[in-house]
């Protein structure tokens, strides 16, 4: 995940939004040292990001739990190299130690994965 660059909170607008007390308590479980609300704004840059074709999710070989044998069907990146992957490639699906499918193109790996 790239990191987001540090703006003063000082420098910023204050929004007000509305969350479910349980969504609320998940969140603040989940941002450890950096406090909810840092994560709530990490969530919607990323967001924002993937939606302006910006963001580019990115791993190592050692978040790879395993892979499975796949086709693209459209154009996207490496996860591991940043490389193009053409539609209709053969491409790894990589299952991540946090549960995402993350598309590999198969000379990414240098070996196989146990």
């Amino acid at each position: 995940m790239q990191a987001l660059p540090r703006t003063s909170t000082t420098e910023m607008e204050v929004t007000s939004i509305r969350l479910e007390r349980e969504l609320k308590e998940k969140l603040k479980q989940f941002s450890g040292d950096q406090g909810y609300q840092a994560l709530v704004r990490e969530i919607l840059w990323n967001y924002v990001r993937e939606k302006s074709g910006d963001y580019h999710i990115r791993i190592s070989a050692a978040d790879i739990r395993t892979t499975i044998v796949a086709t693209a069907h459209q154009d996207q990146r490496c996860a591991l190299t940043g490389n193009n992957i053409r539609t209709n490639e053969s491409i790894l699906l990589g299952l991540t130690q946090h549960g995402n499918l993350v598309p590999l193109k198969t000379s990414s790996l240098s070996s196989p994965l146990a």
